[in-house]
């Protein structure tokens, strides 16, 4: 195995000079500085991690917390946490809590024990456990798609995002608006969403009817299973337009409706948040917004780099955002 005083010899130089170099602290000559990358190429020398970690207290590693690591979402923002950390030679280590609160707080002790440099959570749920814990933690912690009191965050524009796809279709002639949410655990897919429906709902002066609103679990399955029960407890008078708040829910209401003989947009519109690719491709497709993940993931890596260089940061939001109209309105 080729050690650094190896290098030193064929290159002709000291040790002491290979380390400035392979560190860059230190002048040396570029004469040197050729023959040892000469030599480092010929012998495919590579510095020891754990010397490296030991000398700088630095491991080049970034943590990230996902809650969902199957989803599209997740994977659009790990590819912009990704280009930004390649660009200064880290590494990302992935977990996925599927969606269970207590491995938030399980992964973040896993990641400290690894020694990150720095971790990005995507939260679903802020509990005062979550918030003691990022509180007394000794690496710099910043959050994705919900405001953690006490943490650098960056949020997306959930309220403003709902109330466009609830003008949307009430500007359509729908008075009779279902919605399938997800729990208020999520301040931000739950209750903001759902605040912008109930709000758009009143301005227009329409009934809020409770049957027909229902809860999912970010699922396919339970966008069917929810939208099953809201055309079940109301065979009578079923809705003429349902806001889901994902747009896996969405697919899954879509398929019961279509089970169902309803004509989408026909007999009930459907609406949804992600712009997921099967939002393309399924029939009808479907109404959506796109937040941009990509863009928010480079967002949230460069925040959190701010902040391990000692940038204080309280909360910022992804204003950019797109209303996507297709044939499910």
């Amino acid at each position: 195995m080729t050690t650094i005083n190896d290098i030193a010899k064929l290159a002709g130089v000291s040790r002491t000079t290979v380390s400035r170099f392979l560190n860059n602290s230190g002048y040396v000559g570029q004469e040197a500085s050729e023959r040892i990358a000469q030599v480092i190429n010929e012998t495919g020398y590579m510095p020891s991690q754990s010397a490296q970690t030991l000398r700088t207290k630095k491991t080049g590693v970034i943590g990230i917390i996902l809650p969902k690591i199957s989803t599209e979402t997740s994977s659009r923002v790990v590819s912009g946490i990704n280009k930004v950390m390649k660009r200064e030679g880290m590494q990302i280590l992935l977990t996925d809590t599927e969606l269970d609160p207590d491995k938030e707080i399980e992964y973040l002790r896993l990641l400290k024990s690894r020694q990150a440099d720095g971790i990005i959570l995507l939260a679903t749920n802020i509990g005062e456990r979550l918030q003691q814990e990022i509180e007394a933690f000794p690496i710099p912690v910043v959050a994705l798609g919900q405001n953690i009191p006490g943490v650098p965050s960056l949020t997306y524009a959930d309220y403003d995002a709902s109330s466009d796809i609830m003008q949307l279709l009430i500007g359509k002639g729908h008075r009779k608006i279902g919605f399938i949410g997800v729990s208020e655990t999520d301040p931000a897919v739950g209750k903001l969403r759902q605040s912008a429906y109930t709000e758009a709902m009143k301005r227009q002066n329409l009934e809020v009817k409770e049957s027909w609103m229902a809860e999912g679990d970010f699922s396919i399955d339970s966008g069917y299973e929810a939208m099953k029960r809201i055309i079940t407890g109301n065979r009578s008078d079923p809705p003429d337009a349902v806001f889901c708040v994902t747009d896996r829910m969405a697919t899954g209401a879509m398929e019961y409706l279509k089970e169902q003989g309803f004509s989408i947009p026909g007999d009930v519109a459907v609406a949804g948040i992600g712009d997921a690719v099967m939002a393309r491709y399924i029939t009808p497709s479907l109404t959506t917004v796109n937040y941009y993940n990509e863009e928010a993931g480079e967002a949230v890596g460069e925040m959190l780099l701010e902040t391990m260089a000692g940038i204080k940061h309280s909360k910022k939001m992804m204003h950019k955002y797109r209303l996507i109209k297709r044939d499910s309105v």
